[in-house]
């Protein structure tokens, strides 16, 4: 793979597209733009196979293009929506609203929770949305995590730790309503 073979390159693909478009679709919460998202991560792989150290394992490296590339959308959209912001501040129209979430893969009697908690979690900030990203939804380990996005495991749990904290505040007025 490292000199850019085709035959071995379709094959990483195809082993790894679906965990990668996963990845990407749990952070960015747009499966059209999680589908781009994930074909310019192969690109980038492709690219850049002659690159990879062996450090850490394959699925590490991939996983850590993904997430890059979706913090990289996501600082992009973040920017977009402060200018959006300011420029509304002199206009008369009103802020644009993204439209709601649904992840491909929850099942239709779950899809309102799933949409609230997909809600939630895009209020996180932007490190402690990807780790419980890649903890709970790629049900990845804390070492792969670290690995992923490079610090310790123990900062990882401290992540995870504000992470589920967040959301149950953020949580606490849907759930709260449903009693």
């Amino acid at each position: 793979m490292k000199k850019r073979d085709k035959d071995s390159f379709e094959e990483l693909v195809e082993l790894y597209k679906d965990r990668i478009f996963n990845i990407v679709v749990g952070m960015i919460q747009n499966a059209e733009d999680a589908e781009d998202l994930t074909q310019d991560v192969f690109v980038e792989v492709f690219n850049s196979i002659s690159d990879f150290r062996e450090d850490s394992s394959l699925n590490t490296w991939l996983y850590r293009i993904a997430v890059n590339k979706c913090l990289e959308l996501i600082r992009k959209r973040s920017r977009k929506k402060r200018f959006g912001f300011i420029t509304s501040i002199f206009s008369d129209s009103e802020e644009v609203q993204l439209p709601d979430f649904e992840h491909p893969g929850v099942k239709l009697e779950n899809k309102e929770r799933a949409k609230v908690l997909f809600k939630a979690i895009s209020k996180l900030p932007e490190n402690q949305r990807t780790a419980f990203t890649l903890s709970k939804i790629e049900e990845l380990s804390y070492k792969e995590i670290s690995e992923i996005m490079k610090m310790s495991i123990s900062s990882v749990e401290s992540l995870l730790f504000r992470a589920r904290a967040n959301l149950k505040k953020y949580l606490e007025d849907y759930y709260f309503d449903k009693i």
